[in-house]
């Protein structure tokens, strides 16, 4: 790098080996993150709840295997019903139970 073109930085350590810790930081983090799970209480571990009561989209895509199209040709042809709650669109669990029956 340029010596007239670079950037002061207000750290006690060269530039490059300040990017270079950050760059490890950031490698980190995202090999941590990646390991993790989320810390989601279990449908089974709640007292009362047997199945789960709502799924999203991208649940059920990947529940079914199939494409946001036809999820919503299925809601077009009443196979399956929408709910709405502020802008996100949710499925009633007992309708992808019967779905999954059929």
């Amino acid at each position: 790098m340029d010596k007239n073109n670079s950037i002061p930085i207000l750290i006690p350590l060269d530039p490059n080996e300040f990017w270079t810790q950050m760059r490890g930081i950031i490698r980190e983090e995202m090999e941590r993150s990646s390991r993790q799970t989320v810390n989601s209480v279990p449908v089974a571990e709640i007292p009362g709840l047997t199945e789960k009561p709502l799924y999203n989209m991208r649940e059920i895509c990947s529940l079914f295997r199939i494409t946001k199209p036809t999820i919503y040709d299925w809601i077009k042809h009443g196979k399956l019903r929408r709910i709405k709650i502020r802008s996100r669109v949710y499925f009633l669990g007992s309708e992808i139970k019967h779905l999954m029956e059929v």
